[in-house]
């Protein structure tokens, strides 16, 4: 795989009230990916920014919703999110502060 293809996988981490509880409970992180991105591709990433060990990737499709902007319709676009787990003892610093 391609380095720079790796750098361009992840988009940003999904931080909401479920995944920090997944994150603390059984190692699961969840990433906001590009659309054509694979479980390989995502394995790598992860591995190769975080330092850590993955244990497995699942990918789902998220369809966009229908939304209505000042009274025509219009629709949200379509992503696609990573559940990644991580082998256990280890931990994935979203915001980069330092342990203590």
């Amino acid at each position: 795989m391609n380095k720079n293809r790796l750098y361009k996988v992840l988009l940003s981490p999904r931080i909401t009230e479920k995944t920090t509880r997944m994150g603390e409970e059984s190692n699961h992180y969840v990433f906001r990916v590009i659309k054509d991105a694979n479980k390989s591709e995502v394995k790598g990433a992860v591995e190769m920014l975080f330092d850590v060990n993955v244990e497995s990737v699942r990918i789902i499709n998220v369809k966009g919703k229908n939304k209505s902007f000042r009274q025509r319709l219009g629709r949200r676009s379509d992503w696609k999110k990573a559940y990644v787990r991580v082998r256990e003892g280890q931990v994935i610093d979203h915001l980069g502060s330092e342990s203590a």
